[in-house]
């Protein structure tokens, strides 16, 4: 099997990659991006691209299966604009890549919350990106709507006092199903999905279901 990773370098593909190396039913894994990741290993190859010019890489999307771990902060991207061009943009057109070379299966992260018709800006490009990359029709569209992430050495404020009061909250039974996610478990329970596809052709997973699917792998 031939794994596509967009988003290699955050955090949710830099915890991917060293899993999809080492799982035997990967022969080969393709990364695309603006720089390379610091992970190294003889199924990596590497194609730097701009996502901005589709025409001089769509051609070399081709596998069996695309892991789009791909998205920014607005406080990185400097404008929802800038933001919007990264997480949905980029996304879709590296899927819609994907899907005219015959790519079988999408692993898409989303965020908890998703909906198109939502008044905030966030959550509503989440949801209109999943209903575009749903107009596609992979055979297997598998959407991860994670909760808070828990990043390896993170410096975002908000991350970590989020992070304290989900863990306040959680002290007393409240906001259990809503609780913090270490970003490693996040890429198992992808990888988890993908080697073993349900057979509707799209599958969103709430937090609810995410830990489900890990404590069905463990």
């Amino acid at each position: 099997m031939k794994a596509l990773v967009i988003g290699a370098t955050g955090a949710t593909g830099q915890a991917l990659l060293p899993l999809l190396a080492a799982a035997p039913q990967i022969a080969q894994i393709d990364s695309f991006g603006r720089r390379a990741p610091d992970f190294a290993h003889e199924k990596l190859h590497n194609h730097i691209i701009d996502f901005n010019n589709p025409q001089d890489w769509a051609d070399a999307v081709r596998g069996d299966v695309v892991f789009a771990c791909l998205g920014t902060t607005l406080k990185a991207a400097g404008s929802k604009q800038a933001q919007r061009r990264i997480d949905f943009d980029a996304n879709l057109a590296f899927a819609r890549a994907a899907r005219e070379n015959g790519v079988q299966t999408l692993v898409l992260v989303s965020a908890a919350g998703a909906d198109p018709t939502s008044r905030i800006f966030y959550p509503r490009m989440k949801g209109e990106l999943e209903q575009a990359v749903a107009a596609l029709h992979f055979p297997h569209l598998l959407v991860f709507r994670p909760p808070l992430l828990i990043r390896p050495g993170s410096d975002r404020f908000g991350e970590k006092l989020a992070e304290r009061l989900f863990a306040a909250f959680n002290a007393v039974g409240l906001l259990q199903s809503q609780r913090p996610l270490p970003v490693a478990d996040l890429a198992r329970a992808m990888l988890q999905a993908a080697l073993n596809p349900p057979p509707r052709p799209v599958k969103i997973y709430p937090p609810a279901d995410i830990r489900a699917l890990l404590a069905k792998a463990a």
